[in-house]
């Protein structure tokens, strides 16, 4: 799974409809619109299929939230011996109540420690390494620092971004919501194929 979360999107709605192409002249947009909120997003790709998995959608991109978005992603195939999730160092991505399911997803009964002072939830170094131990059910693999277009939803999200949010007009934060899950449908029925991975690895030059 590549993971990631999209804030802070704005339901913007124009203000006076857009004008058409016609013979000669672009496709024009209205520039004034009205602010009805925010919403953040949280999806996971499925790098094999493609597909978008267990989007959430809320006013917030809290601890919480992360963890029951995963929670989500999983019951989505429950019967599965392991899951790799491959996301950013955010702190959301490295907290304690990610630690304790983890470690309940894998059978684990160790002491944990206490979240700041001991043990494996001392600090998000510690509770880093142990979700990134391979033989837990769910494996995370934090990309490097500055280096997010190493996590192919990055990709995702520039579609999602292009096709839908660009040029989009909003009535309100539910409309948005509303017309990004259709999207997401849509892309799942329809467009959802691996991405072919060109980058080569060769040192990028000044």
């Amino acid at each position: 799974m590549s993971t990631d979360e999209l804030t802070g999107v704005q339901a913007l709605e124009r203000k006076h409809p857009g004008l058409p192409l016609a013979p000669g002249k672009v496709e024009r947009r209205e520039f004034e619109y009205m602010r009805h909120g925010t919403r953040s997003f949280i999806v996971s790709r499925d790098v094999v299929t493609g597909c978008i998995l267990a989007p959430a959608c809320g006013p917030t991109r809290t601890e919480a939230d992360f963890l029951a978005h995963l929670q989500a992603v999983i019951a989505t195939d429950p019967k599965a011996s392991r899951w790799h999730i491959v996301c950013d160092r955010l702190n959301t991505h490295q907290s304690e109540s990610l630690v304790r399911w983890v470690a309940d997803q894998s059978g684990l009964e160790e002491d944990l420690g206490v979240k700041g002072e001991s043990g494996i939830l001392a600090s998000m170094v510690s509770r880093a390494a142990f979700l990134s131990d391979p033989s837990h059910k769910v494996v995370f693999h934090y990309t490097p620092k500055h280096s997010s277009w190493l996590n192919q939803i990055e990709i995702w999200l520039s579609i999602l971004v292009r096709k839908l949010l660009k040029r989009g007009s909003f009535t309100s934060v539910e409309d948005l919501q509303a017309r990004v899950l259709a999207f997401i449908d849509y892309y799942n029925r329809t467009m959802a194929k691996p991405f072919k991975w060109t980058y080569q690895g060769k040192a990028l030059t000044v």
